[in-house]
C-alpha cells in the first residue's frame, strides 16, 4: 500500500507547502494546516495536489501537478501529472486516438530489467504552478 500525502500550492505565498492535516466536509477538502500551523482553505487559498506513490528516477516524489519528463519511448515526451477517474496520468500523452494514457503512468506500473528489478523512466523536472512554461515545448 502506498503513503497518502498530500501538498498545496499557496496562491498568496506563491510557493509549496505540505499538508499536515486536512479538514474535509460534505464537498470534499475545505481546509488544509501546513507544517508551520498556517491554515489554508482549499478553494480560495491552496491548490491541493496528491502523492501518486509513486518516485522519479532520481528518487524524488511525484504528486499531481508536477511536470515530468518520461524517457523509454521513440521520443522523451513531457507532460503534467493528473488524475482522471481512478488513475494518474500524464495530461497530453496521447497524440493518437488509440493511445492508452493509462498504460503511461500508472500506480507502481513500471517495465522491469532483466534482473527483475523496475525501470523507471519517469523525471520531475518542475510544476505547473513555478514551470508552466516547461509544458510549451
Amino acid at each position: 500500500m502506498r503513503d497518502i500525502k498530500f501538498r498545496a500550492w499557496d496562491r498568496f505565498a506563491k510557493e509549496m507547502v505540505f499538508a499536515k492535516t486536512i479538514d474535509f466536509g460534505t464537498n470534499g477538502a475545505e481546509c488544509i494546516v501546513d507544517s508551520d500551523e498556517i491554515i489554508g482553505e482549499v478553494e480560495s487559498e491552496w491548490d491541493l495536489e496528491q502523492f501518486t506513490g509513486l518516485y522519479d528516477k532520481n528518487g524524488k516524489e511525484i504528486y499531481e501537478g508536477d511536470i515530468v519528463k518520461v524517457y523509454g519511448f521513440s521520443k522523451v515526451t513531457v507532460g503534467k501529472v493528473v488524475y482522471e477517474n481512478y488513475y494518474f496520468t500524464l495530461d497530453g500523452f496521447c497524440d493518437t486516438g488509440t493511445d492508452r494514457p493509462e498504460m503511461a503512468f500508472s500506480e507502481g506500473e513500471f517495465k522491469v530489467n532483466s534482473e527483475g528489478e523496475p525501470e523507471v523512466n519517469y523525471e520531475v523536472v518542475g510544476n505547473i504552478h513555478e514551470n508552466k512554461e516547461l509544458l510549451d515545448d
